[in-house]
């Protein structure tokens, strides 16, 4: 028996952090959604016991670990499975992107998972079990329009983000999350109203959303990777209602309703960055 899962990438459309908490992670208020950037997992019934993995990229581990490995070995430990599994991972998104990649990669092997062992896990359960694997994984779970808190593991789905094109561009070279987070100074970074940009995804009003969309890492970031703050002006530039960084970076994203405005910042930024795609938001 073989079954197949999609792993869509995150983009964030703001991002807001809080406070430092006592067990040394960030309180954060993030308002993400996901788009047709994916990644392709296989899920194969094995007669052994064993977890193994193989994908098409070489940049990620296939050994215990990857978290798509973790997941699965979590799966299989709180429920007692005595099967075997392969999990093949085609790899579209971009690694260490700021893009959720692999955090969506859990998500969708437990989503996987929960079908071939046919363990009839509710989205909200697999979402909770997703938190032990990392913060980005319970949305990863839903993938649609979201309001995170804490860590960015509390959940509050809301409306479905207005349809648009998502020009996707990501630097050669990545950024470690630690790395950012290490240099943060709370006193100094900006706040993004994700209250009205609630509102404004609830009620589909496209142009404010671009007007409200901003990350408050970027320019730390950008000071680490000057190609960031280059890549928003060549979209701007090139037409894009706004151009903002999701996540850590390095991955910069602009948002247009126009295919044809969308194809010309593609076309400006295909000379500029190898990593160019052109998708659009989900449901």
């Amino acid at each position: 028996m073989e079954i197949t899962e999609k792993a869509p990438a995150k983009i964030n459309l703001t991002l807001n952090v809080i406070d430092k908490r006592k067990d040394g992670f960030h309180e954060m208020r993030l308002i993400m959604t996901s788009i047709d950037l994916s990644d392709r997992l296989t899920f194969t019934k094995l007669s052994e016991d064993i977890i193994s993995l193989s994908s098409n990229s070489a940049f990620i581990p296939l050994n215990k670990k990857n978290i798509v490995y973790k997941a699965a070995k979590l799966l299989k430990e709180r429920y007692g499975i005595k099967r075997g599994v392969h999990i093949g991972i085609e790899k579209n998104i971009p690694v260490a992107a700021g893009l959720g990649g692999g955090s969506s990669d859990a998500a969708a092997t437990l989503r996987g998972l929960n079908r071939l062992w046919d363990l009839r896990l509710s989205l909200e359960e697999l979402s909770d079990i997703g938190k032990e694997l990392g913060s980005d994984v319970p949305f990863c779970i839903y993938g649609k329009t979201a309001y995170a808190t804490g860590k960015g593991e509390v959940i509050q789905l809301i409306g479905d983000f207005p349809q648009c094109w998502v020009i996707v561009v990501k630097p050669p070279k990545g950024i470690s999350s630690w790395t950012v987070f290490e240099e943060l100074d709370l006193s100094s970074i900006p706040t993004y109203d994700h209250h009205r940009m609630i509102e404004a995804i609830n009620d589909g009003r496209y142009k404010e959303v671009v007007q409200l969309a901003g990350n408050a890492l970027e320019e730390i970031s950008a000071k680490k990777h000057p190609m960031i703050k280059r890549i928003k002006e060549k979209m701007e530039t090139f037409g894009a209602d706004v151009a903002v960084m999701s996540g850590t970076g390095p991955t910069v994203y602009g948002l247009t309703q126009q295919r044809s405005k969308a194809q010309r910042i593609v076309n400006g930024l295909k000379g500029f960055c190898k990593e160019v795609y052109l998708v659009r938001t989900l449901k």
